[in-house]
Order: structure tokens, then sequence, then C-alpha cells
């Protein structure tokens, strides 16, 4: 996975910050932070499992806040 930004008009703060923002946005951050240490694989399912339980509980309250109105 390669991210690129095109440095306009030498300005490196603009795209630094895009940098920052398609890093953030494909979940780099996230992956390197998990990649600090060694998750084992019963720690990394129960992680997975534990995502995927609050993933479905917010889609379950945003559908009941939508239902409601």
């Amino acid at each position: 996975m390669t991210v690129e930004v095109q440095v306009r008009d030498n300005n490196v703060d603009q795209a630094l910050r895009a940098l920052k923002k398609k890093m953030q946005r494909e979940g780099l951050y996230r992956e390197m932070r998990m990649r600090r240490h060694y998750e084992k694989p019963s720690e990394r399912r129960a992680r997975e499992k534990a995502e995927a339980i609050r993933r479905f509980r917010k889609l379950q309250k945003k559908r009941a806040e939508r239902d409601e109105l």
C-alpha cells in the first residue's frame, strides 16, 4: 500500500497535512500502533470479535435513532 502526496508550490506543510489525512483514512496509524507489539492469535480473535460487536451495536443504535424520528 503506497500513499503519495504531491508537493505544490514548495508548500510542504500543506502536503504534510494531506499525507496525515490520507494515512488516517487508510488506517495506517492504527496498523502501526497494532504492530508495535506482537499480538497472539487468540488475542487478535478476541479483539476482532469485540470490534465487530461494537460496530454492530453502533449500527443498531443508529437504526433505532433513525426509526424514532
